[in-house]
Formats: C-alpha cells, sequence, structure tokens
C-alpha cells in the first residue's frame, strides 16, 4: 500500500511537469488553404528547413499545422484558433491565409510563402517596407518567360486559354499578369472563371470550345489542387497544356516552367529560423525566387500534338516519359 501511495505521489508530481514543458514548447501555427500540391511541397520544404536545423516537432518545437481543405470561412477560424492560442509565429502558406492571420494578428509574427502578392494582401507596400510583424516569400511566378515559351514551342499560337478564381486575388493578379505577356507577344489571353474545384473539368471543356490554339494554366489554390482533371481533358482532346509549377508535368501538362515549391518552402523555413532566435519580422526584406525551372513530359506531349526541338529539351531541368498514375501522384 505504502509502494502504491509513493507511486501516486511521484506521478502526481512528475506528470504536471511533463504537461509544462509540452506547453512551454514554442509553437507554430501553420496552415495552408488547401490540399493543392504547390502547398504540399511548400510545407515540406519547412518543416524540412527547421528540421535540418535541429528543430524536431514534439521534442524541442511545437508545429499545429492545419489544412482548410478550401473552405475559405475556416480558413479564418484556423487563424483566429492560433491567435487564442497565443501561438508563437503563424506561418501561413497561401494567400487566403495570409489574409486571414493579418486579419487576426498585428502581434504574433506572421510569415508566409506561396502568395503572389503580399502587398495586394495587405502585407506592406514593398519587400522592404511591409508590417513590422510580417516577412516570407513571395512566389509571383515568371509568367511572361511561360508565355514566351509557349510562343517558341508553337510559333503560330495566337490565343492561349486559362482558367481563373475570381475569389482569390492572387489568381486576379496573374491573370493580368499573362494578359500583359501575351499582348507584348501579340497573342490573346482568353480566361474562364471557375468558383469553385468541382467546376475545373466543366469550364476546362468550356475553354477548349472557345478555338484556344494551348492552354497556359496559370497557377492558384482552387486550380492548382485540381490540375490533374485539367490535364486529363487536355490529353483526352489532344491540346497543349503548360502548366506553371514543374510538377505539373506529372499531372497531364506538356511542360511546366515555374519555382520548385519545396525549395519555396524551405527559404520560407529559413525566416521563421531567423525570427525565432530573435530577429524581427520587419527587418527581413520579403524575398522572391529567382531559379526558373523547366520540365517537360514527353508521353503527355506525344498526347497533345506538341514535339521539343532539341534546343528546348537541352535547356530542361528534368524530362519524363511517362503517363500520370498513381504513383506519380503520390510523390507530388
Amino acid at each position: 500500500m505504502k509502494k502504491i501511495f509513493i507511486f501516486i505521489l511521484l506521478s502526481s508530481l512528475l506528470f504536471p511537469h511533463c504537461q509544462k514543458q509540452k506547453e512551454d514548447l514554442y509553437t507554430i501555427g501553420i496552415f495552408q488553404v488547401n490540399d493543392a500540391p504547390t502547398l504540399n511541397e511548400v510545407r515540406r520544404g519547412l518543416i524540412q528547413a527547421l528540421e535540418d536545423n535541429g528543430l524536431i516537432d514534439g521534442v524541442n518545437v511545437r508545429l499545429r499545422i492545419e489544412n482548410a481543405m478550401n473552405d475559405l470561412p475556416k480558413v479564418q477560424r484556423i487563424a483566429q484558433e492560433f491567435v487564442r492560442e497565443k501561438v508563437d509565429m503563424i506561418a501561413s502558406l497561401s494567400t487566403p491565409c495570409l489574409q486571414a492571420a493579418l486579419i487576426s494578428t498585428r502581434e504574433i509574427p506572421i510569415i508566409f510563402a506561396s502568395v503572389a502578392n503580399p502587398y495586394r494582401a495587405g502585407a506592406g507596400k514593398s519587400a522592404e517596407d511591409h508590417l513590422v510583424n510580417v516577412s516570407g516569400v513571395s512566389s509571383r511566378g515568371p509568367i511572361k518567360q511561360g508565355v514566351e515559351f509557349i510562343k517558341e514551342v508553337m510559333p503560330e499560337a495566337g490565343r492561349l486559354g486559362t482558367l481563373w478564381t475570381p475569389s482569390e486575388i492572387n489568381s486576379e493578379y496573374y491573370l493580368e499578369l499573362a494578359r500583359e505577356g501575351a499582348s507584348e507577344l501579340g497573342m490573346e489571353i482568353i480566361a474562364v472563371p471557375v468558383a469553385n474545384s468541382n467546376e475545373v473539368l466543366l469550364s476546362a471543356q468550356v475553354l477548349i470550345n472557345k478555338r484556344i490554339d494551348a492552354i497556359y494554366q496559370i497557377s492558384d489554390n482552387t486550380i492548382n489542387a485540381s490540375f490533374e482533371a485539367l490535364g486529363r481533358v487536355a490529353n483526352d482532346l489532344g491540346i497543349p497544356l503548360f502548366g506553371g509549377f514543374p510538377l505539373f508535368t506529372n499531372q497531364g501538362a506538356c511542360a511546366a516552367m515555374g519555382w520548385d515549391f519545396f525549395d519555396m518552402g524551405y527559404k520560407a523555413g529559413e525566416i521563421v529560423l531567423r525570427v525565432k532566435k530573435g530577429e524581427s519580422p520587419g527587418d527581413i526584406p520579403i524575398q522572391y525566387m529567382s531559379r526558373v525551372r523547366l520540365y517537360i513530359n514527353l508521353k503527355a506531349a506525344e498526347k497533345q500534338g506538341i514535339k521539343f526541338s532539341d534546343q528546348v529539351m537541352n535547356r530542361a531541368d528534368e524530362v519524363l516519359n511517362t503517363e500520370v498514375d498513381e504513383e506519380d501522384k503520390s510523390d507530388i
């Protein structure tokens, strides 16, 4: 009986201590708007940066990871929950998440990634002139280079189609950039709006019926999460499909030019580390990606009637010659 009493006494003393230690861990709330491959890669890169620098979830840092699964009201609720829980930092992966975090707090440090135009989202005026609790990595893509690449591959192309999501300010921004780039090359962008991911397949068919020469799909969270449906339509109907995220060549694009989103997340993770060590986010300029990557999928190109020159092939960072299958999709 005495031994049992001592055990209970020790447990009562040690358990609160262990619980307190867990509660005292530096906590980072990480959230994304949906399950898009781009955002998953960003999250993976950010966590890898932390692990490479000795921060392990549950050991010396606590990562509160949330996914709103395309439920915009839930995005705001997650941000508010982070604030109520008094997390030490918020990592906002996507424009809607950055907007929600900015609405919820002006005190907790906010580090963002996969945000095309952080200034339109309310983060500040420029890379150096921004809110004191905010910094991160812009995902503004090389849109003009993407349009120029299509012109190189398809010199006779004049009408490029794209889907876009009016409710996303990043999508509106990319559409503006695509139209500007196409106009400079004497090309036209034909855009069809989508309200949610369930409309992507039907909207893609509507887009193709508009007599376009190719699809140049701008990046936004809704389309990125459903790109495979667009790829199926392009392959079935033989319409060239070009993407703005390299790994979309695994989901039906014949070619894709853009950033490595894992690298983007890693870059954001390095900012997280700097802030955790005591730097103010306001003193860290908003950063941009620089290395443009080109991926090509020869199997998709064959189905879509595209032949790449040796010059283009030699520039490619990666060349695939595979069908889209479950194994490919699990790698994204």
